[in-house]
């Protein structure tokens, strides 16, 4: 501007620096609890307790904590409330345990209770959206420990907002928080999932809690597994497997005989065109079939049908076999799958899914007391795999006799026949009509 909007004088403004406001300085306050030296911390408050349902225990690293927050997610329908409710009734028999559902009525909760066995005289029950509600609730019965299903249908009477919306969510999940931590109360929180199966609600939830499950399982399968995503208590990648059935939901403590449909066969039962391998699930060893079929076709694109597996992974899987192996699958139609609703991700299947596809064009089958371990690189050569030992340990527990791994690999005394093969034509040889 080069007029005074007051005086209308010209040339009358100068320019000048605005003035800096001095930062507010924090005075000192009264600290609640003195610091004290790291090794006098008492532990006593930081023990696991067991909720009583081993495989959960197995994922939270040994049982519940004083004042630790879970968040269970998973998509509808998989048994994220059928779950809680098995561990409320476990947990009912040594101390008093409050369930609050915001999703179903009370009478819903009870029926899924009696269908299930979960009846116990020290398991509360409150049907509650409203945050202050919850909060009497606990004032009134001191619960030992919370289960809010869901944080989702929660909603704080001091926030502005949707229920399940950000800000709803947020402010539910703090205040729960800083009751957990001022009263030691474990407590466990169900979770909505997203479209793509991200946790619903701002990502600050999961930073503000302690625990974060992943609740995962095939609708179409009994079969459901409980992740670690993260865990400030124990190691976050361990694995709960679990059986959805008419009575409840059952831990599995030795799954493997729901991946493996040949499990006790003879030479004379199998057919071509399975093979077993050992996925490491976390920490977990599990042993799981996977299934390969040819068939010729007269289509000038044969198809490629992948269930359970890396569909890219199987394509290049495919191209090493035609061109490192020599065997001829342009003109064939290939169906590969596995057994039990099991996926299988990691490369030390590779092998076993390759001497699947070459046993079922070949029309050989694999002897039944055969693992197969390794991964097969573009060159046909086979790569060594992590955790060697505890997969073969997992597979002699079972009764496999004979081991087909890489070279170099530390095998250990697992007490099978080792077989070390380097290249993909070395193992193909075995299987040649």
């Amino acid at each position: 501007m080069g007029r005074c909007p007051k005086c209308q004088a010209w040339g009358s403004l100068i320019e000048q620096a605005a003035p800096v406001t001095p930062a507010k300085k924090v005075a000192a306050g009264a600290p609640s609890t003195p610091a004290r030296p790291i090794a006098e911390v008492a532990l006593d408050t930081a023990r696991a307790r067991p909720s009583g349902v081993d495989e959960l225990d197995r994922v939270l690293g040994g049982g519940l904590v004083p004042g630790a927050v879970v968040l269970l997610a998973g998509e509808p329908g998989v048994g994220k409330s059928t779950l809680l409710l098995e561990v409320a009734a476990k947990a009912a028999v040594a101390r008093t345990v409050l369930y609050v559902t915001g999703e179903e009525s009370a009478g819903q909760v009870r029926l899924r209770a009696e269908r299930t066995g979960a009846l116990h005289d020290r398991l509360y029950l409150a049907a509650e959206s409203d945050l202050s509600a919850i909060l009497g609730h606990v004032d009134q019965l001191r619960p030992e420990l919370l289960i809010v299903d869901s944080v989702q249908t929660m909603t704080s009477p001091e926030v502005d907002g949707t229920p399940g919306g950000v800000t709803q969510t947020r402010a539910v999940t703090v205040a729960l928080t800083a009751l957990a931590k001022e009263r030691g109360l474990p407590v466990l929180l169900v979770g909505h999932v997203t479209k793509d199966g991200t946790i619903a609600g701002p990502r600050v939830l999961e930073h503000l809690v302690d625990v974060v499950l992943a609740f995962e399982g095939d609708k179409h399968s009994t079969l459901r597994m409980v992740r670690g995503v993260k865990n400030r208590f124990g190691p976050a990648d361990e694995v709960g497997c679990f059986e959805l059935r008419d009575e409840g939901i059952v831990g599995l403590p030795d799954p493997s005989g729901l991946f493996l449909a040949r499990f006790g066969a003879t030479q004379a039962s199998v057919v071509p065109g399975t093979a077993v391998t050992v996925v490491m699930d976390g920490r977990r060893p599990l042993l799981a079939e996977v299934q390969a079929l040819v068939a010729s076709s007269h289509m000038p694109t044969p198809r490629r049908a992948v269930s359970g597996l890396d569909s890219s992974r199987v394509a290049m899987l495919l191209a090493i076999l035609e061109r490192r192996g020599g065997i001829r699958l342009q003109d064939s139609e290939v169906y590969t799958a596995t057994v039990g609703g099991m996926k299988v991700t990691e490369p030390a299947a590779d092998l076993a899914l390759a001497m699947a596809v070459a046993s079922a064009k070949n029309d050989v089958a694999l002897p039944p007391d055969l693992i197969v371990l390794g991964e097969l690189g573009l060159a046909g050569e086979v790569r060594r795999v992590s955790g060697l030992r505890r997969r073969l340990t997992e597979a002699a527990r079972l009764g496999f006799t004979h081991a087909l791994i890489p070279p170099d690999s530390d095998a250990g005394t697992s007490g099978m026949r080792i077989t070390e093969v380097a290249d993909v034509t070395q193992v193909l040889t075995r299987i040649k009509r």
